[in-house]
């Protein structure tokens, strides 16, 4: 909704994307063929050490239904079929989806987006099915929420978090307690008024068990209309930098290059190369 609070896992998303999206410190490539008719088709590759891996994504849309099926070099297939705007009151999305060969995989997603909350649960398809429920709660511009996640089989929690958010145009802050109540985690993102685009961010995660703090901080802008720098600095003696490029519509190339001051053993440093186009 557009005045209501995101969904859960949107807390914090904007600070975690602008610190660690795209970092990629092996070879990556990706082609998208889009196509007017709704169907869709992506390939990536990816070379990790000496072993590549890939996958062949599939992605058709017709009215509000939208099936989605990716094949990977494993000859594993996994398909989402995912309906959208169920009710013409609220927004509603509900998604299936499975693996072969693998015939326990099947999840049932609902996602409910009211004025005043946003509600994500996940039911595994199978005699012992996981359970999953986020809920938050507020508006666009603070919201709290929760998350948990029950395994039937062993008759424990899986996962519980929550978070609260401040959001406004310029700035985000977050505070989340996660890691099962383990970590207290805060981040903040800052959108700088200059014609660069100037964006900061900073995430302090806190062990509360063993007292050991972290910290992450970074930048982006824009160096021309068709370059955007990215750097990351962590208290841990690494520091990484991104330089991602559009140098035709849509399509992407990223270098990706990180150096660990306290690595003695190997190289200290770190390179990657992603190529996503779009005809």
């Amino acid at each position: 909704m557009a005045n209501g609070p995101a969904p859960f896992s949107e807390i914090g998303k904007r600070a975690r994307d602008l610190l660690y999206k795209d970092y990629n410190f092996d070879h990556k490539f990706s082609l998208s063929i889009p196509s007017s008719t709704g169907l869709g088709l992506t390939a990536t590759g990816l070379k990790r050490d000496k072993f590549f891996v890939g996958d062949l994504n599939t992605l058709y849309k017709s009215g509000n239904v939208t099936v989605d099926v990716k094949v990977n070099t494993d000859s594993n297939v996994s398909t989402k079929v995912t309906l959208n705007d169920v009710s013409l009151s609220h927004s509603k999305k509900v998604a299936l989806s499975f693996n072969i060969p693998d015939h326990k995989s099947g999840k049932l997603d609902v996602q409910y987006l009211h004025p005043h909350a946003a509600i994500d649960s996940s039911i595994g398809l199978n005699p012992a099915p996981k359970l999953e429920l986020s809920a938050a709660i507020g508006s666009k511009d603070i919201s709290m929420g929760a998350e948990v996640g029950f395994d039937t089989t062993s008759a424990s929690f899986s996962t519980y978090n929550a978070g609260i958010a401040f959001n406004k145009p310029d700035f985000s802050a977050t505070l989340m307690l996660a890691d099962k109540g383990q970590s207290l985690k805060a981040s903040y993102i800052h959108y700088v008024d200059r014609p660069d685009g100037l964006t900061v961010a900073a995430e302090l995660a806190h062990k509360l068990s063993s007292s050991e703090n972290r910290f992450t901080f970074g930048t982006s802008q824009s160096i021309d209309p068709k370059t955007v720098l990215k750097t990351r600095f962590s208290d841990d003696g690494k520091a990484a930098f991104q330089c991602q490029r559009a140098w035709r519509p849509n399509s992407l190339i990223t270098l990706s290059a990180e150096y660990d001051s306290k690595k003695i053993i190997g190289s200290p440093a770190k390179f990657g190369l992603a190529l996503s186009l779009k005809p």
